[in-house]
């Protein structure tokens, strides 16, 4: 199978889109102890009845025994619990027409990653300022590790640590979307395919958009090659920056590249199942789903000065020597700051 183009130019109509909307209702009402005044009270819905059960006093909470329970007690986070799992039976939650799940990422889906982030790799970010408070920003980033655990961990630090708590939108190549299981996960996680359209749509809708441009080159390559980066294809993230006006933002990850030592690649057994390649790594297939396991390394996640894209005329987006050079200036500042890194790191797992 041929590496996944990032952003591919030409020759591709947009996928079809539909904006899907899941609604439905649910009244929801407290109840007053008995003999004691009723007060006139409205129905509630959905994140409505939230809200309203967050910002009551911890007093108006019985627990066990008639007593008051404290705030962010059990009994308020079952309560919150409850109001969740009746909106997901009821259909009364929204995706938006790439599949993206907001309520369902934020409440189930980042709470599965971050134990991963926080005590597995112990990430640490620096720069996330360089990240707008608002408005759209494209982030382009390493890609390692031979699976493509460093994408989520990217999510993650943006999503947990920036502080305006924004939600990166990552582009993944085709093959993520035939996978089962795995396509309906990475579109709930806002997750789109690699394309200029969608990537052109979020943007011009002010998200912040991530891309690894060096594909499956990047998370195939052998161990002997680690922190080298790979071609960036033909700029195509950087033509679709120009037409939007976005800042392009250069991120460098470490800490990726150790988890998973790719020491072989079995091309035979690549092609009987359709992939780009099959990994042989020290524990992968010997000690089989044991080999899964990632090593624990220490991970770091930095991101560099955004290059402004504002001030280029309409038809930059189509000059070729820009976008060249715009590419190797990105390129060339993820290196150097990878090799910055390296030199900072005391050890890999440490």
């Amino acid at each position: 199978m041929a590496d996944a183009k990032v952003i591919p130019f030409g020759g591709e109509e947009p996928r079809s889109k539909r904006k899907t909307k899941r609604t439905g209702r649910a009244r929801t009402g407290r109840t007053s102890p008995p003999l004691a005044p009723v007060p006139a009270q409205r129905h509630l819905d959905g994140a409505e009845a939230d809200r309203a059960a967050s910002e009551q006093p911890a007093a108006a909470v019985e627990g066990v025994g008639g007593q008051a329970a404290e705030p962010g007690g059990w009994d308020r986070k079952l309560a919150h619990g409850l109001s969740f799992l009746r909106r997901r039976i009821t259909g009364e939650y929204e995706v938006d027409e790439f599949g993206y799940d907001e309520e369902l990422t934020d409440q189930v889906l980042m709470s599965a990653l971050r134990p991963f982030y926080e005590k597995y790799f112990r990430v640490e970010v620096k720069g996330l300022e360089n990240i707008p408070d608002k408005g759209a920003a494209l982030v382009v980033a390493n890609h390692s590790g031979t699976l493509p655990v460093d994408g989520l961990m990217l999510q993650v630090a943006v999503h947990d640590h920036h502080p305006a708590a924004r939600h990166i939108r990552m582009l993944a190549a085709d093959l993520v979307f035939m996978l089962p299981g795995v396509n309906e996960i990475s579109r709930k996680l806002g997750h789109t395919l690699a394309c200029a359209e969608d990537a052109q749509q979020l943007l011009e809708r002010g998200e912040v958009v991530g891309v690894m441009p060096e594909g499956f080159k990047g998370i195939g390559k052998p161990f002997s090659e680690r922190y080298k980066l790979q071609r960036f294809g033909r700029g195509g993230f950087v033509s679709t920056a120009l037409r939007a006006g976005a800042p392009i933002v250069p991120c460098s990850i470490v800490g990726a590249e150790e988890i998973y030592p790719m020491l072989g690649n079995s091309r035979t057994v690549a092609r009987l199942l359709g992939i780009p390649y099959f990994p042989l790594t020290p524990s992968w297939p010997w000690l089989g789903p044991l080999g899964l396991v990632p090593l624990p390394t220490k991970w770091t996640i930095q991101f560099g000065e955004p290059i402004p894209t504002d001030g280029y005329p309409a038809e930059a987006a189509d000059d070729p020597m820009l976008m060249f050079n715009l590419t190797d200036q990105v390129r060339e500042t993820i290196q150097h700051t990878l090799y910055k890194l390296l030199v900072q790191r005391r050890s890999v797992f440490f």
